[in-house]
């Protein structure tokens, strides 16, 4: 095999693996404070307090972060529990 079709084969792998897989989405809004849509993280999709404080402030001055990635039915139970927060949430 060349290098020429090494580097090909490589290519095609990784835009496979980019493919796969969602992404649960939490949107900004101006109703919660930080500390509650923190806690939220913590306590829905298991973030340790530094990653739920770095979506929270990309939410806040983005509209929105991707919080999560995975398969959509291992996501959608946590879409529901950030719902039921009254937080905004998507799978995309």
């Amino acid at each position: 095999m060349t290098s020429k079709e090494t580097k090909k084969r490589a290519i095609q792998k990784n835009e496979k693996d980019s493919a796969v897989g969602n992404f649960l989405i939490l949107h900004n809004d101006d109703v919660h404070s930080f500390d509650y849509v923190i806690n939220a993280l913590i306590e829905i999709c298991k973030h340790d307090y530094e990653q739920a404080a770095q979506c929270t402030l990309i939410a806040h001055h983005k509209g929105k972060c991707d919080i999560k990635k995975g398969e959509f039915d291992s996501l959608e139970p946590l879409k529901t529990a950030l719902i039921e927060k009254k937080l905004t949430a998507t799978i995309d």
